[in-house]
């Protein structure tokens, strides 16, 4: 059978002033056509759905009809979980009507998925919680899933003690997906394991969180749960959070971040984003393979020190958005910025970057230096930072702000 994962899609994220909602409806549009045309089986959304814990209307509706089309109207399934940018609430409300359409969204620990035969013909056929097992009309084994969406303190405090936490939180879930995986996991079926947790090798490098993404800090401030968690029964495990391609390992099985599907912060600038397809079958090691998408604008960080290069690679480069650093002697001057805002619509930071600061050495703030009056702190303050002197403007309205307070 062939499976696809993808996850951290964000509906609704901004970039600082600029929507992000009609590239998003373009990538997943490419997602729906890359699931059509691999003729994938199952569809796994390993977490982040949503940006925030109250998306907008057009952010809730996207959803909904990219469910709609990747369930091929009721025919694949596709199972969504929770992870650290949206409400366990909000992501199960629509489960019940979903269903009907082969569509399960899974975002507590202590949910259940009712069994039953759908009218799609597909059937869940073994649930507890953490665990769903499901049989699609095409094939004569199960699919087992263990379902790990991302957990908090609140979430998980009924299981914990008052002990190491850290490592507690770890040995909890490692022995409950140890738990499932003996109960259920054997090599008649498919056995997955799906989750929105930071995951590394113990002992390994710690790889970096996106910019844009919150830091996962879980019970006691653990920073990560290892691969050695997953239980060895797994033959893939699809994970969230991250936005970069990442495979934390490959044995005993593979342990992958599928990476967002668009890039969300100027960190992720140069990552190629993607979706994953599996190939997979009951006793056997599965094989998997990156699908690379085209859709949206990419992100650049760009330095220059003359205003017609400037121009010039704006002029060539018109669909994408960037953060440009501009190298000058002073700080850029309203006429050079407004050439270079007017020239591209797409434009998130312009930041001067001034060559040959001069004085910085001495402006360190020193234990006399509190005595001084507040105009002359932020004229060392603004020296120090820009490598200049603030302009008389600038001075008075610093000193309109300070007559206010």
């Amino acid at each position: 059978m062939k499976i696809l994962h993808t996850a951290d899609w964000h509906l609704g994220k901004r970039l600082q002033e600029f929507s992000r909602l009609e590239e998003q409806k373009l990538v997943l549009e490419e997602i729906i056509q890359i699931a059509d045309r691999e003729e994938v089986d199952l569809v796994l959304l390993a977490g982040d759905i949503f940006d925030t814990f109250n998306p907008n209307h057009e952010a809730v509706e996207l959803l909904y009809k990219t469910l709609k089309k990747l369930s091929k109207d009721g025919k694949r399934p596709v199972i969504a979980i929770s992870g650290n940018h949206d409400s366990t609430q909000f992501v199960e409300a629509p489960d019940p009507l979903a269903r009907e359409m082969g569509i399960f969204f899974y975002s507590r620990y202590d949910s259940v998925i009712p069994p039953g035969k759908l009218d799609n013909g597909i059937e869940v056929t073994i649930s507890e919680p953490g665990f769903v097992e499901i049989c699609l009309p095409k094939y004569s084994f199960p699919i087992r899933i263990i379902l790990a969406p991302y957990a908090n303190e609140v979430l998980l405090k009924t299981y914990l003690g008052e002990g190491d936490r850290e490592a507690e939180f770890r040995e909890v879930l490692a022995n409950k997906w140890g738990k499932i995986a003996d109960t259920y996991c054997d090599d008649k079926g498919v056995n997955l394991f799906m989750g929105h947790f930071f995951f590394m090798k113990e002992g390994g490098p710690v790889e970096p969180e996106p910019e844009s993404e919150r830091p996962i800090l879980h019970v006691g401030g653990t920073q990560a749960l290892f691969t050695h968690n997953i239980p060895n029964q797994i033959q893939y495990a699809a994970l969230g959070h991250l936005h970069r391609y990442h495979a934390v390992g490959k044995n005993p099985f593979p342990v992958v971040y599928s990476s967002s599907p668009l890039a969300y912060s100027f960190s992720e600038a140069d990552q190629q984003k993607q979706v994953i397809i599996i190939e997979a079958e009951p006793g056997k090691a599965v094989d998997f393979r990156a699908v690379g998408l085209e859709k949206g604008r990419p992100l650049y960080r760009k330095t220059f020190d003359d205003l017609s290069a400037t121009l010039l690679w704006l002029e060539q480069n018109p669909y994408c958005f960037v953060e440009i650093t501009f190298v000058t002697e002073h700080s850029i001057d309203a006429a050079t910025r407004k050439a270079i805002m007017k020239a591209h619509d797409g434009i998130v930071s312009l930041i001067p970057q001034i060559k040959n600061p001069q004085g910085q050495e001495s402006l360190s703030l020193k234990v006399e230096d509190l005595g001084k009056d507040m105009v002359t702190l932020f004229n060392m303050y603004y020296k120090s930072e820009k490598g200049q002197e603030p302009n008389t403007e600038l001075i008075g309205i610093f000193k309109e702000v300070i007559s206010q307070e």
